[in-house]
């Protein structure tokens, strides 16, 4: 409002707002203003990733396909790769030093391949963690969803491609006289609870990526020093005795989730492995340990950091 003064002067007075002398909290409170990007409780955080599921298995699925199109034999490179590395290893540990541990080829080579398949399908989950957010920030800057659809459909990506490697698997356990049995069973939980294990080890990855890109160029060093230790190329109890190795070395490096992972499918395909590596009663409880730890762990863990992902 407006009043002339006695020098004919017009002076001008401001009606208080009623928004005077509140702070920003109070007043995004009173008109019903959010944080662009802020993170979202955990309940409402899990809705938001279920809601989205059908782009989580499409963006595994586009990824999968798109891995190999530059190349001349396509998805084959899916088993291929596997294959060739464990034909290097069956040659170095299996013929050259003498890493059998007892066992004969018809036993040691489903060993061995079994080893490599499980063993690389936490391996590529780790890898493509590491770099689920690092290497997508466009996607990431330019749309809004909940950010550990990418860990996740990674990982899911990497146990599609598993299960293409099974079939090569199965044929190889045919070819040298494991026959199916009610064992073969147990493939179905010990897969479920190892892609929770990936999945959860995954996110860690990716937040810690997000922030370290140098982390992409250690880990497989870090990966490869993990293969040694878990037993993927020879079988990793006599080894250990062999070495001498502390009681407390052989019960950690046999607890080690890569280890109990590659027992429990070794020993639900592989129908005569020797006495001395019979499976102990508390692997499972190891395996379901390993993934609720890691796989929920690892979940509220990349949460945490859900609205910085993407920025500066």
């Amino acid at each position: 409002m407006s009043e002339t003064t006695h020098d004919g002067g017009v002076a001008v007075s401001v009606t208080p707002s009623p928004d005077d002398g509140l702070s920003r909290a109070e007043l995004a409170a009173k008109y019903g203003l959010a944080q662009s990007g802020a993170r979202p409780g955990l309940i409402e955080y899990i809705g938001q990733l279920w809601d989205r599921r059908h782009f989580i298995l499409a963006f595994s699925q586009a990824k999968l396909t798109a891995q190999y199109s530059q190349a001349k034999l396509g998805q084959l490179w899916q088993v291929a790769t596997p294959l060739l590395n464990a034909l290097v290893y069956f040659l170095i540990f299996g013929l050259l030093l003498g890493g059998r541990g007892g066992m004969d080829m018809r036993t040691y080579i489903p060993f061995l391949v079994t080893g490599v398949f499980v063993f690389t399908f936490t391996q590529s989950s780790t890898l493509a963690g590491v770099r689920a957010i690092s290497g997508n920030l466009g996607l990431v800057r330019a749309l809004h969803f909940p950010r550990a659809s990418l860990p996740i459909s990674f990982s899911l990506q990497q146990l599609q491609q598993l299960l293409f490697s099974m079939i090569v698997l199965v044929v190889i356990l045919l070819g040298f006289g494991h026959f199916p049995s009610w064992a073969w069973l147990l493939i179905v939980p010990t897969l479920a609870l190892q892609f929770v294990f990936n999945m959860g080890l995954a996110m860690i990855m990716a937040r810690l990526g997000s922030k370290t890109p140098d982390l992409a160029q250690l880990m497989p060093f870090v990966l490869r020093t993990w293969m040694y230790a878990s037993g993927v190329m020879f079988p990793l109890q006599p080894m250990l005795e062999k070495a001498n190795a502390p009681g407390w070395v052989a019960e950690v490096l046999l607890a080690n989730p890569a280890a109990v992972y590659m027992d429990l499918m070794r020993f639900a395909l592989i129908d005569n492995l020797p006495p001395d590596q019979a499976l102990p009663n508390h692997v499972w409880a190891l395996a379901l340990g390993w993934a609720l730890v890691v796989g929920i762990g690892g979940f509220i863990y990349f949460w945490k950091a859900e609205e910085k992902y993407g920025r500066g």
